[in-house]
């Protein structure tokens, strides 16, 4: 039989070390699927086929298994609207530095231009959400563009879309494909320059504070043993917080809309601000340069500046940074300002952790309760996925890191519906390792047809639902900027129910005493298991930090909605959470 371009291209793919593709089978996209089939599977050498719902849950899927093993991962549409539903996992792959290739088949080559069925342009639409994008136009061409596609994505980082005509994959390879040959991430070294100018700044300042982010990871030790040099305390991004938050004895939590803990007044009470590996968006959380000098170390000069601004820059790895510069640096003797944080950090959480009175009692539950009993039953390897919104907030404040445990959300892209396809891909690559998703009800209702591909691969995820039947981020931001909460409503649904019709085991909790016992029996069960909990829909998170407009605009949205004649909704929601403001 002959080798045709699709199986060439999975040769590739092979090759590379790929072991699945995530992905919906299309007309256009079948002769690939057909050489998957061909290639016997991954228990035999080839690669297996992941049939998920809806694109853009194989390019969730993608990205969290790229970002979790650190390899090549790959996802693909048919032509049209197949791959079209691929771009909203693939930016979210792309922003996070999954290195994901999508395969956008596209539909005859000779129709290409006339507005053909389903007709779109792949190698356009998909270029802001990758580093390199390509149409393959003949069998000649197809081997070198892969090559090109799959190094891209490992090289830099992110994500490469080969778009494929159906009737090009058909035809008979030519050439041959090249070696992929991978290499290790080297190391930026910053310049002596720039380690000689944060020296300076370092022995100059009395007070100074760290801001760690994701280009931390591989250097805890190195970063802690700065801080305590420095006495300084760390605040950290959520994107860091898995690498630098455990066995951190300098730790004062996170800034921003969702942080906690004395992070924000840690950074602007010091003299000298070190961001460390960090492009924290959020500009407002972040002094500005005027009263507080900041240093800024970044692997990505084009970063470094662009939130805030940043007086001593540094252009390297934080590891080979902080290694040029200790030798440089005189020991903080004076720990008063490190222990004065320290202290009003230990305060601060005690105010996070002060749920309601008699909140192992409180119906509906309480959702940081309930993350707190899940923080304690989850295995200490667990990977943990949070929806974005609410339950981002709860895994922020709740789930602790201890260098085993992984923590992936949607962070810098921010959507919703993001838990339960990366729970896919994350457990798909990790057969072995807890998977556990914090889902909302809102996140997991705009894909929920996913359950079926859960079901169907029998991958044995754990889905804790936080069920509080409203949208509730978007309640908060209404609240705080004066608007009364409309259009955040969820229809309650018994998604236990739902789950068990689908053949998971599924347990609906409504009481808090039934909780930690739900979720232990859903970690033993050999396969996969969701877990309802009918949580609290008045209880809001608060950032560390509220301003006086805030307060204001919470007030004003409390009395317009009992203008509204929602008195009894306004007493609960000032109830559960006036002891946070």
């Amino acid at each position: 039989m002959a080798t045709t371009v699709a199986d060439q291209i999975i040769a590739q793919l092979i090759e590379a070390g790929v072991r699945r593709i995530y992905g919906i089978v299309g007309d256009s996209l079948n002769p690939i699927v057909d050489a998957v089939r061909r290639s016997g599977g991954s228990a035999n050498g080839g690669i297996d086929w992941v049939h998920v719902r809806n694109e853009e849950a194989a390019a969730f899927a993608a990205g969290a298994e790229a970002q979790l093993t650190g390899e090549l991962a790959v996802c693909a549409g048919s032509c049209g609207p197949g791959n079209l539903h691929l771009i909203n996992g693939l930016y979210d792959a792309h922003r996070s530095g999954a290195p994901v290739l999508a395969i956008a088949s596209h539909i005859p080559s000779a129709q290409i231009g006339s507005s053909f069925f389903q007709e779109t342009h792949p190698d356009r639409l998909f270029v802001e959400c990758s580093n390199y994008c390509e149409l393959i136009s003949s069998a000649g061409q197809a081997p070198r563009v892969v090559s090109i596609a799959m190094r891209h994505a490992i090289g830099l980082g992110g994500v490469a879309v080969i778009t494929l005509p159906g009737d090009i994959a058909e035809l008979p390879s030519l050439g041959t494909a090249p070696t992929i040959t991978l290499t290790k991430r080297g190391t930026l070294v910053p310049s002596p320059a720039d380690v000689q100018r944060l020296a300076d700044a370092i022995n100059n300042a009395r007070q100074i504070a760290i801001f760690a982010g994701i280009g931390v990871a591989g250097a805890h030790d190195d970063v802690v043993a700065f801080a305590d040099l420095l006495a300084a305390p760390m605040g950290h991004s959520l994107r860091g917080k898995e690498w630098i938050q455990y066995d951190n004895p300098f730790d004062v939590g996170m800034t921003g809309l969702i942080g906690y803990g004395a992070a924000h007044d840690g950074m602007h009470d010091a003299d000298l601000l070190i961001l460390l590996g960090t492009d924290f968006p959020y500009s407002q959380f972040l002094p500005d340069g005027t009263d507080v000098v900041i240093a800024q170390v970044d692997i990505r000069a084009e970063h470094i500046g662009r939130r805030t601004n940043v007086t001593v820059p540094v252009h390297g790895d934080v590891a080979a940074t902080l290694a040029a510069v200790t030798p440089l640096i005189t020991r903080t003797a004076d720990r008063r300002f490190l222990e004065k944080t320290l202290k009003h950090h230990e305060q601060l959480m005690h105010k996070v952790d002060g749920n309601p009175r008699n909140v192992e009692k409180r119906t509906p539950i309480h959702p940081e309760y309930a993350a707190s009993i899940l923080d304690e039953v989850a295995a200490d390897d667990a990977v943990f996925i949070a929806d974005t919104g609410m339950c981002n907030v709860w895994a922020a404040r709740y789930i602790n890191p201890n260098g085993r445990r992984r923590m992936l959300a949607s962070l810098l892209h921010g959507s919703m519906a993001n838990a339960l396809p990366q729970a896919i891909g994350a457990q798909a690559s990790n057969p072995g390792r807890q998977v556990v998703t914090l889902s909302g009800d809102g996140g997991l209702s705009m894909l929920l047809g996913e359950l079926v591909t859960v079901a169907a691969q029998n991958l044995p995820v754990k889905i804790v639902v936080f069920n509080n039947s409203t949208l509730g981020m978007v309640k908060l931001e209404m609240l705080v900027d004066g608007y009364p909460d409309f259009g955040v409503d969820v229809p309650a649904v018994d998604y236990a129910a739902v789950a068990n019709a689908l053949g998971i085991y599924g347990q609906r909790v409504e009481v808090p005493a039934d909780i930690r016992g739900a979720l232990e029996r859903a970690f033993e069960h050999n396969g996969p298991a969701l877990v309802d909990l009918v949580t609290d829909p008045l209880a809001l998170s608060m950032p560390p930090t509220i301003t006086g407009a805030q307060v204001r605009g919470f007030a004003l949205a409390l009395s317009r909605v009992v203008l509204n004649g929602g008195v009894g909704e306004a007493v609960q929601l000032a109830r559960t959470n006036i002891h946070k403001l």
